[in-house]
């Protein structure tokens, strides 16, 4: 059985810029890891599995769209966890010093996560990424990224002209 040391592993993700997760563990039935600071997102992640995400230091507040599309935030305090439903469009946001626990289900065959982005002036829907999670350890939220922000047309609104600014 893992027995895992959160400060260990906060204190490495502290050290480097250029990762933001450590995959704990990846099973069947459950994955989980640790996740620095989300400052720069902006996107809303359609996950087909349920999250619980736990703040271990510093505060999360989860932006989130209902049925209607209607943006809403929910605030999770350190020491706090939110449970979330599958296929709720959400973008945890938290500072770049401030670390989640997030536990899901480890994606089925043929499931696909979803990136929407919208534009920050007129909020119409900008782009999509998609992606299937067959190893949470290979970072799929940056590769998503890196896609999106590569590429000026999916950036730019089609109804108002708006470019999303660079991360």
């Amino acid at each position: 059985m893992p027995q895992i040391d959160f400060q260990e592993v906060m204190d490495m993700l502290s050290k480097t810029d250029k990762r933001r997760t450590y995959p704990l563990w990846q099973e069947d039935d459950c994955l989980a890891f640790i996740a620095r600071g989300r400052e720069y997102r902006s996107e809303f992640h359609l996950n087909p599995s349920f999250e619980m995400q736990y703040s271990l230091k510093g505060d999360l507040h989860l932006h989130w769209r209902d049925a209607e599309n209607k943006v809403h935030i929910s605030h999770v305090p350190e020491g706090s966890c939110l449970y979330q439903p599958p296929l709720v469009p959400h973008s945890p946001r938290f500072g770049p010093e401030a670390f989640q626990l997030v536990i899901e289900r480890k994606r089925r065959p043929g499931e696909v996560d979803r990136f929407h982005w919208f534009c920050p002036s007129c909020d119409h829907f900008l782009h999509e990424e998609t992606f299937v999670v067959a190893d949470y350890g290979a970072d799929p939220v940056s590769r998503a990224y890196d896609r999106f922000w590569s590429n000026m047309d999916a950036r730019t609104c089609k109804q108002c002209g708006t470019v999303m600014p660079d991360k």
